[in-house]
């Protein structure tokens, strides 16, 4: 792609000017030259003095014949899922803008259209494969087009809807299409998804919209839906540590008290569940309120005693 760009823009082109333009061996830049012909790229080499390569009749190969796979497979390690180097993703971004114009809307929809959140919900980092149908919704989202989703709810009611594909998310090991509808923006687990079927309708993208963004506030109200409950508490500072090993982002870590201890918020689904899970971090932790929290733990207490001696 990069001596295709160098083609377009100059008349003729050496291979020893490719490589050093592209910083690989001369014998690497005519092997690739070569392989641009094979390809069928319409170019030549003029031997003798003065020669080199060039596009025939000086033409314009622009780079839309790629498939929307193709592009996936270039760009999506310029986008936010990617694990490159920085340098990686700076230079292919470049790339994209230096592309005719037809390809540069598509190759850039591949690089911003999806994002991978390693973490499953309240868990730690796995592994995650795609669900069958993520292709055809993420070709969507590249091609900017309306799609007829057919769904399937964790009731297992099937109902079937028009929507405006924006981004796909990978949570852990379950992937996610981000997209807005006639009653909002929302998220349909992509396994569910039993049939996608794209349509020739524009999908209406807001100016403003920014997927890792937008994912951000999904996944806040998720997590503040699967636990509503909020404590307050006093850690001993070197207790931290092992808080945060145990609660992931659902401790929040506040200022110090005058004892030296540190204030603490601690989020769970409710207070039993909270109260057995910090029973065991009694030689660090103080909770100062909900009562029913404090309630319950010294129930725990009282249990364990008895039980134990």
């Amino acid at each position: 792609m990069a001596i295709l760009l160098l083609l377009q823009q100059r008349e003729q082109v050496t291979a020893a000017e490719v490589a050093r333009e592209l910083e690989v061996s001369e014998r690497t830049a005519r092997r690739d030259l070569d392989a641009l012909a094979v390809a069928g790229v319409p170019v030549y080499s003029m031997q003798g003095r003065g020669g080199g390569w060039r596009l025939v009749g000086g033409a314009r190969t622009d780079l839309s014949g790629l498939t929307a796979n193709e592009a996936r497979a270039l760009f999506l390690v310029a986008g936010p899922a990617s694990a490159t180097t920085p340098d990686v993703k700076a230079a292919l971004r470049k790339l994209v803008q230096a592309l005719p114009e037809p390809f540069r809307v598509q190759a850039d929809a591949a690089a911003s259209s999806l994002l991978v959140d390693p973490e499953r919900w309240g868990s730690s980092r796995i592994e995650h494969r795609p669900p069958r149908l993520l292709d055809e919704l993420q070709d969507a989202v590249i091609r900017g087009v309306q799609v007829r989703l057919r769904y399937v709810d964790r009731k297992g009611s099937e109902s079937e809807r028009t929507v405006h594909p924006l981004g796909i998310v990978a949570k852990g090991p379950t992937w996610y299409l981000v997209a807005d509808t006639e009653v909002g923006r929302r998220t349909f687990r992509i396994d569910r998804v039993s049939a996608v079927e794209p349509t020739d309708d524009p999908v209406h993208r807001p100016d403003d919209f920014d997927l890792a963004e937008s994912w951000q506030e999904i996944a806040d109200e998720v997590d503040h839906k699967r636990s509503p409950l909020e404590i307050e508490a006093v850690c001993a500072p070197d207790g931290i540590g092992l808080l945060r090993m145990v609660l992931g982002d659902r401790l929040d870590v506040g200022g110090s008290t005058t004892d030296g201890r540190i204030e603490v918020v601690i989020r769970g689904p409710n207070e039993y569940a909270l109260a057995g899970e910090l029973a065991g971090l009694v030689e660090w932790l103080e909770v100062t309120g909900p009562p029913g929290v404090r309630d319950r733990l010294a129930s725990i207490g009282n249990e364990l005693v008895e039980r134990y001696g």
